[in-house]
């Protein structure tokens, strides 16, 4: 059986959470790679399935990342309908957290990226406090003009972070650090959505019995009904998924 599974074309390994985590820590503390490229890792979700089948550029970025993990449950469905199951899901929001974690115990440095200035600041307040041997070395909220964006790239290279969070959204935070990613001095940038409101209080995670039971999309449409036009993607990604001609590719 093959180590990976490709959903619509795309290579997807087949790594668990503390898998994941095991390689990040890896390239971070493999002498020699602050020499290195920076090591981008994607959170892969159907959206940006999706949106890789009309932009090459996209599947481009894609196909460049040093990591590829499952983001969502539709990934992971499809695998294992398609009978080449992946493990488990490895979100942004649970990686950001993991990755904090292991951060405390090895005193990593992290910069965020992303989020209104309010909670840019409480999130880094949060992880302070919450893991006390993790630097926050710099932070920027998510508002900026392309005018401002050489200082920030500048600030983060001064900085040199261990891992780069990049909080813009998908695929503009995948596109972002794909344009910098010669000039961030970083040795690991993530892009993962919305984690900073959550980290900060200002969103709360789905409660734990809704993830275990995959149900999280389900509870964020209940409580956001306004998402139900984004929510149409999934069904749609899902039928395209499964029929692919994965040897296309």
């Amino acid at each position: 059986m093959s180590n990976e599974t490709r959903i619509m074309g795309i290579p997807v390994p087949k790594i668990t959470m503390t898998e994941t985590v095991h390689i990040i820590s890896n390239v971070i503390h493999t002498e020699g790679m602050e020499n290195q490229q920076l090591f981008h890792v994607v959170t892969l979700n159907p959206e940006i399935t999706m949106a890789c089948q009309q932009d090459k550029n996209l599947r481009a970025i894609i196909g460049d990342a040093g990591l590829l993990t499952a983001d969502g449950i539709g990934i992971v469905m499809v695998s294992r309908l398609k009978g080449n199951p992946l493990p488990e899901r490895v979100t942004g929001c649970d990686l950001l957290f993991n990755l904090l974690s292991e951060g405390n115990q090895r005193k990593w440095s992290f910069y965020l990226l992303g989020a209104e200035e309010a909670v840019s600041k409480r999130a880094a307040e949060v992880i302070q406090e919450s893991y006390p041997h993790v630097h926050i070395v710099g932070r920027h909220h998510g508002f900026f003009h392309s005018e401002d964006e050489a200082k920030i790239v500048n600030d983060i290279a001064a900085v040199k972070p261990d891992v780069l969070i990049v909080a813009l959204g998908a695929p503009y935070a995948e596109r972002w650090i794909h344009k910098y990613k010669h000039q961030l001095h970083s040795r690991v940038a993530i892009g993962v959505g919305g984690s900073l409101d959550i980290v900060a209080g200002k969103v709360k995670r789905v409660p734990a019995v809704w993830q275990k039971l995959n149900l999280e999309w389900l509870h964020r449409l209940l409580n956001q009904p306004s998402r139900w036009k984004r929510q149409l993607i999934l069904p749609r990604f899902a039928v395209k998924a499964v029929l692919y001609k994965e040897n296309k590719e």
